[in-house]
């Protein structure tokens, strides 16, 4: 079963405790020139006086197609073929930049050796049976991590409920 890492933007209050668990999961150092592998986006929505602020959580999608994958000339990107994360060898890095001109999202982040490091899903968290190190401290429980298929199936229950509660409110104006 393949499991992905979802947001829930409703309920992420942009704490930032899942950018210190991945650093310290990571043994990532900011102060050193170190790329953090996830960051808090703040977006606001709405006209002043009525505003409010969404924030959303963000890493590496580990995307089914990864095009980071096809753009790296040296293979130093795979998909690990248990959690299916994608992983970065950073022997075989050359820094070249190319999965980062191929990555649609900005995820690659390059250290002071111009190597590649972006997250791995906590790939050995993962094979131990246990969460990622970001979801495990989620404070609301905005992140979770689930079976894909059961992010679909919920997304498609949400989206029909949708339809139906709109086709509803519909009919009962007439």
């Amino acid at each position: 079963m393949v499991k992905a890492i979802y947001l829930d933007i409703n309920l992420c209050c942009g704490c930032g405790a899942c950018v210190v668990a991945c650093m310290d999961q990571n043994d990532i150092f900011p102060e050193k020139g170190q790329p953090a592998y996830r960051r808090i986006y703040t977006m606001e929505e709405g006209q002043f006086p009525n505003t409010s602020f969404l924030y959303v959580s963000a890493a590496c999608l580990h995307c089914a197609d990864s095009p980071c994958i096809m753009g790296c000339p040296t293979g130093a990107i795979t998909k690990d073929r248990q959690t299916k994360a994608v992983i970065v060898n950073g022997d075989l890095c050359i820094g070249c930049h190319s999965c980062a001109l191929a990555c649609p999202f900005g995820v690659p982040r390059y250290d002071l050796e111009e190597k590649m490091q972006k997250c791995d899903l906590c790939s050995e968290r993962v094979e131990a049976g246990l969460q990622p190190a970001c979801v495990r401290v989620c404070p609301t429980g905005a992140l979770q991590f689930k079976s894909i298929n059961k992010v679909l199936g919920e997304k498609e229950f949400k989206f029909v409920g949708n339809i139906v509660s709109g086709v509803h409110k519909v009919t009962n104006r007439r």
